[in-house]
């Protein structure tokens, strides 16, 4: 079929990706706002205008708009286009990688789904259960069925993640009286660990600390006065999100480089 030809489909899966990024930003606005993601429809979250269609166009629609609302004028988070683009790149990705596959639809979804969650948790800090619990019970099914991963891989790797962040988060809470990180991210390393399997949790998690290391600064830099650095909440779930998507884009080239740096021997 036409579309499905390796020199086509990457672009149209980019168009899906631009499509399904608008659609993540109104998920992830009522979710932090409360609101139906049904109703009312898409309007200005400043003035309550609706939005036109070519309102509505990823990234295009808020350069042409100048980051500002068509009706009121008041500025237009970047968020939203931050949201379109990653998500029109990972589909780009996904498409360049696994072509027109089980694969690539498996980890469509459950890559949206972890986008949504990641900038919810970025302006709220809480991973919504809405997205977590669902995923710990899909992730496995379709990891076993449309990935053909071992079951004992997928709950091994279900139980370990979530098993490890909640020792980490226990002992945290036990030796400095506060909690270090949330449920939210036990939860979240388990749906991680059921998709990717075990052999993906060493390398999601350097990957997490590593990006939240350099992002740390950023984060720093927000402080309120008289906060000091120890005081700082950084959020980790986009930081676990991103370590799992570019799991699923090379996760086997990683493992491989993994072991052979654990080792000292090429693998």
């Amino acid at each position: 079929m036409p579309y499905t030809d390796p020199a086509v489909f990457p672009w149209l899966a980019l168009v899906l990706g631009l499509v399904l990024g608008s659609f993540y930003n109104v998920c992830i606005h009522r979710a932090i706002e409360g609101q139906s993601l049904l109703w009312p429809p898409s309007h200005c979250p400043h003035c309550a205008v609706p939005l036109r269609p070519w309102h509505l166009v990823p990234i295009l629609s808020y350069l042409a708009l100048r980051g500002r609302c068509h009706a009121c004028g008041q500025r237009i988070s970047p968020r939203y286009p931050i949201v379109e683009a990653a998500s029109g790149l990972l589909a780009l990705l996904l498409a360049l990688r696994f072509g027109a596959t089980w694969s690539f639809a498996v980890y469509m979804v459950f890559g949206g789904a972890l986008l949504v969650a990641s900038f919810i948790d970025f302006e709220t800090f809480i991973l919504p259960d809405v997205i977590t619990l669902p995923g710990i019970v899909a992730a496995p099914v379709t990891a076993v069925l449309l990935l053909d991963m071992p079951l004992a891989d997928s709950l091994i790797g279900a139980v370990a993640g979530g098993g490890v962040f909640w020792l980490v988060l226990a002992g945290f809470k036990r030796v400095r009286g506060i909690d270090g990180m949330g449920l939210g991210d036990v939860k979240l390393m388990m749906l991680i660990g059921g998709l990717c399997g075990w052999q993906a949790l060493p390398v999601v998690t350097l990957l997490a600390g590593l990006s939240a290391l350099l992002a740390a600064a950023w984060f720093l830099r927000r402080r309120e006065e008289g906060q000091t650095a120890r005081e700082v909440a950084i959020p980790f779930g986009p930081f676990l999100s991103l370590g799992a998507v570019v799991y699923m884009l090379y996760g086997p080239a990683l493992v491989r480089w993994w072991f052979g740096f654990v080792t000292g021997k090429p693998v």
